[in-house]
């Protein structure tokens, strides 16, 4: 996978004590998106806009806010979280990713 045309900020964004780490690209139509990895750990992330977290390598089970059972994903595969929300993930191996805002 590889975008075209993008502007991207230099600064990383780092999260959990480097557990997560990415980056905002901006995309030439507007759009902006994060590309990051996450290392081994169980974190719970919250939204403000809707997400797409496509999984480009790795794989991890994923639990949503509104739910109990957690699902599993792997590289090739997506899953969608609500704006104003949030989802717990456990990675058992770093987990690349891309992740699609609004």
């Amino acid at each position: 996978m590889k975008f075209e045309n993008v502007t991207v900020t230099k600064k990383a964004n780092v999260y959990f004590d480097g557990k997560c780490v990415s980056h905002n690209i901006e995309l030439a139509d507007g759009t902006t998106k994060s590309v990051g990895v996450i290392l081994p750990a169980t974190l719970t992330f919250n939204t403000g806009a809707p997400e797409i977290m496509e999984l480009l390598e790795g794989e991890c089970t994923v639990t949503l806010a509104d739910e109990s059972e957690p699902k599993t994903y792997k590289g090739g595969e997506s899953f969608s979280v609500p704006g104003n929300s949030s989802f717990r993930i456990e990675v058992l191996e770093p987990v690349h990713y891309v992740c699609h805002f609004g």
